[in-house]
């Protein structure tokens, strides 16, 4: 063999060998260093690079000393009995607070996030995260005290990033429904908290979570958990009794999951799904999750969060905030094609949304501009009125009841104001939360107002 080849052949290897053994020495001259793998973050973590468990996770019901409370109203989902953040119970209700402001029944310290309460004779379910245990927590709770009667809770190890859980659980039948932050599907019995299925999206279908981790409230409609996935499928329509599958909606552009609820809608004689993917709004046929239009023109560059809001006539506004403002679609249909046309687009400087879905309302939208003020838009993208530089709420949550908006400013202050079509009147206010980021929706039912900030849930009297 020539020189030239031995230095060819050996001295390549033997360099590498070399260098292996260096950078194995430096390693160990640090034992406390770890080899870390980020992801992106605006907090602590990204959630981009999250997989699910490697087998199946395995949970334990916890039973408390709670007891239900005497009632039966109920505000069983996201945005109300009827997904439209419109309240319906006939329990007389306040219509200004007392110097003290509305009485605090009780209060409960929470893990960070914005995960909101829904409320079910008496109970209220709210989705937590236990950061001592690492662990999702769905929570049942006396209404009287906020005394936990049971928890169902299973491990899931998460980051903190703007808190950990945001998302709000569903009751239907005597099941609740929830998702977790790391896209686990937990179904159990209402009132006594034991498991009847459980899914792991992560594995079953592929996503991408989005950055913070799930937002998205399940839709159930139905017997059927309709949940916008993004991955392997767009859509999935789950049976609520068994956890299978019913149909699978096929995603052929990739588009991924968002912050954004599924809405319900009807439109030439079909029922639809509406769902703000990452590659726009799209909708499928609720028999069977066909794909029967979608509108790639309406995207959302750093988070899509409001759910779509059919507001009669065919018609679909869509609002979101970072600069993306606010449109209304008009479905037509023709020869058995649906296709949605482009009425208006407003900026946001006009309308928009950042995270709170606008309410319907007197054939008006209310809602929240990112500006932070409460504006009232007519349907033909007309601003009524506004409520001004001195009447702002931030990102904060609303709903309307017995002709009355309940606004609650991202600082914690509760604020009543008329349901007005003529111009902003408010009534009455009283600051309830002092934790900050007081961003997680509202429940209400039997004259109880449940509202949250970062770090506390808080039980208030608003009946007369």
């Amino acid at each position: 063999m020539t020189r030239a080849a031995v230095i060819r052949n050996v001295v390549p290897p033997a360099a590498a060998l070399i260098g292996t053994v260096v950078i194995l020495l430096w390693w160990m001259m640090d034992p406390g260093r770890t080899l870390e793998i980020r992801a992106p973050s605006a907090d602590e973590s990204g959630a981009g690079s999250l997989t699910g468990p490697a087998g199946p996770w395995a949970g334990k019901l916890i039973k408390g000393a709670g007891v239900p409370a005497n009632l039966t109203g109920v505000w069983p989902n996201f945005r109300g009995p009827r997904h439209d953040n419109l309240c319906t119970d006939p329990t007389p209700l306040l219509k200004s607070f007392p110097a003290s402001g509305p009485k605090q029944l009780w209060k409960l310290e929470v893990g960070e996030g914005y995960a909101a309460p829904v409320l079910w004779k008496g109970r209220a379910y709210l989705l937590d995260y236990d950061v001592a245990a690492r662990a999702d927590a769905l929570r049942c709770l006396s209404l009287t005290d906020g005394a936990e009667i049971w928890r169902y809770t299973y491990p899931s190890k998460i980051k903190r990033n703007h808190g950990f859980s945001r998302t709000i659980p569903t009751v239907v039948g005597q099941s609740v429904i929830s998702l977790g932050p790391k896209y686990n599907v937990l179904c159990v019995d209402a009132l006594e908290g034991t498991l009847r299925w459980q899914m792991d999206l992560m594995r079953e279908y592929h996503p991408q979570v989005p950055e913070w981790y799930a937002g998205q409230c399940p839709l159930v409609d139905g017997d059927r958990l309709i949940l916008g996935v993004g991955g392997d499928c767009l859509i999935a329509a789950i049976d609520i009794n068994t956890g299978q599958a019913v149909w699978k909606t096929p995603n052929p552009n990739h588009w991924k999951m968002t912050h954004s609820s599924l809405a319900v809608m009807e439109f030439a004689g079909k029922k639809m799904y509406l769902y703000c993917a990452g590659g726009g709004l799209v909708a499928v046929d609720a028999a069977t999750g066909a794909i029967l239009w979608d509108y790639p023109d309406w995207k959302i560059s750093f988070a899509t969060i409001p759910s779509p809001l059919p507001v009669g006539d065919g018609r679909i506004f869509l609002s979101g905030g970072y600069n993306a403002g606010s449109a209304m679609l008009q479905l037509k249909e023709k020869d058995g094609q649906i296709k949605p046309e482009l009425l208006f687009r407003l900026k946001q400087s006009v309308f928009g949304a950042i995270q709170q879905t606008p309410i319907l309302y007197k054939e008006h939208i209310f809602g929240i501009r990112p500006d932070g003020q409460l504006v009232c838009l007519s349907l033909d993208g007309k601003i009524v009125w506004e409520s001004g530089p001195a009447h702002q709420f931030g990102n904060g949550p609303l709903l309307i009841a017995q002709d009355t908006i309940f606004l609650l400013s991202d600082s914690g202050t509760l604020t009543l104001a008329e349901a007005s079509v003529e111009g902003y009147k408010p009534l009455s206010e009283a600051s309830v939360l002092d934790g900050g980021d007081a961003w997680g929706p509202l429940a209400l039912a039997d004259g109880r107002l449940m509202v949250r900030d970062m770090t506390h849930v808080v039980c208030l009297e608003v009946g007369k």
